[in-house]
């Protein structure tokens, strides 16, 4: 059996992360066994895949849509104690070579619009309160724009990938089941390179590629431009080629087989960020490492970390532990992780203290196609709180997924 925050993360030709594209519509697409059962739902449910599946096969086009809301609380705050936003996808790929076989070449496209309810998107909470970090990335309030825009080339049977085009970065450096902050941990700490690397802007133009080296070893690489504006991407076509400011990264892992690289997994990676001399904001470069398993098919302990020499990183050093625990299969996913971080002093200054989170949350199918996300967080230190040693960050989100 598998997991339920890994359902569908299971094809050998796949090395993108769960939030990928790819990845996002095979997890969509399977069957669950939800908290409600509406027969009426279920049949509308039934036909429109049935329909989708058609086109798949018929033309090779895949396509998703989701809407997801998330609204937090904080105990204290210096500014806004509340933030709440939404954002409506619509996501797909489309073969238009090699349809049918292993080796495809596709267009792959997301297209969002980001906005807030309230004074605030989720994503601003954590400066709000004076810790160093973010919640809920991606849920700004930046209007419409692209996150992906590139063609997808597989090779060798599908354990060879290149990318190429605007890319979203977070969908091959330091991948993780439990990082997407539309199904798992809501505290980026828990994410792509628990805050210690200087990942670029969604949308970024540049080439990436994966492929397998025999049975259990992988090796992952990009390069890309350090600037990036996903709401005008290209805007930024220019500065690849004359500013020559790029983000680059290296990774090599072990896995227990290409299709269980999200069960079974551990890997180093390497990355180099230069300096943007229009933002202002210095290169640097850093590692990150991941040892994830997957255990008797319900638990999935981890342990990540990073650190950073200088790269406006929000981190110099972190360390993140937890597990994802299926706890009704394909009903009810519960994760539990724990974070050490040591803020970078080159972004906020010396003399900050270490900061410590915890973070709970449990997610559950309310329908197929319905899940909800109760979360809590726990902050002791927000290093750039001057009042409050300790937080606690309420969460609640939701996904309609289409």
């Amino acid at each position: 059996g598998q997991a339920d925050w890994t359902a569908g993360i299971s094809d050998a030709g796949r090395f993108g992360g769960p939030g990928s594209v790819g990845d996002t519509i095979a997890d969509d697409r399977e069957a669950r066994d939800p908290v409600f059962r509406l027969p009426a739902l279920d049949e509308a449910r039934k036909d429109w895949f049935t329909w989708k599946d058609r086109v798949q096969k018929e033309h090779g086009l895949a396509m998703g849509f989701d809407y997801t809301a998330a609204f937090l609380g904080a105990t204290d705050s210096l500014g806004d104690r509340r933030a709440s936003g939404g954002m409506i996808r619509s996501f797909g790929y489309w073969d238009l070579t090699g349809r049918g076989t292993a080796n495809t070449g596709a267009f792959v496209w997301k297209l969002e619009h980001r906005h807030r309810y309230g004074n605030i998107a989720p994503n601003a909470l954590a400066s709000s309160i004076g810790y160093v970090g973010v919640f809920e990335p991606p849920f700004s309030d930046q209007g419409l724009r692209f996150t992906n825009l590139f063609w997808r080339q597989r090779f060798s049977g599908g354990r060879a990938t290149i990318t190429g085009g605007f890319l979203d970065t977070t969908d091959y450096v330091d991948t993780f089941a439990l990082a997407s902050p539309w199904t798992g941990f809501m505290n980026f700490a828990f994410s792509t390179g628990t805050t210690t690397i200087a990942l670029p802007d969604d949308a970024t133009l540049g080439v990436a590629g994966g492929t397998m080296l025999g049975k259990n070893l992988y090796l992952l690489a990009g390069l890309t431009n350090a600037n990036a504006d996903p709401k005008s991407p290209f805007s930024e076509v220019d500065s690849f080629f004359s500013d020559n400011e790029y983000f680059t990264s290296v990774e090599i892992g072990w896995t227990a087989e290409h299709s269980r690289i999200y069960f079974d997994n551990a890997h180093v990676t390497l990355w180099h960020s230069d300096s943007r001399q229009k933002a202002n904001v210095p290169g640097g470069w850093g590692a990150a490492f991941s040892f994830v398993r997957y255990l008797g098919e319900r638990w999935m302990p981890f342990v990540r970390g990073g650190f950073a020499d200088d790269g406006g990183t929000l981190m110099e050093k972190s360390v993140s532990a937890g597990f994802g625990y299926d706890l009704v299969p394909k009903r009810g996913l519960l994760g539990f992780g724990f974070n050490w971080g040591q803020p970078n002093e080159n972004t906020f200054g010396t003399g900050l203290g270490d900061q410590y989170a915890l973070e709970l949350f449990y997610r559950m199918n309310l329908t197929e196609q319905f899940t909800v996300t109760p979360d809590i967080q726990y902050l002791n230190n927000p290093a750039l709180n001057p009042t409050e040693d300790s937080i606690w960050v309420f969460g609640i989100r939701a996904r309609l997924a289409i």
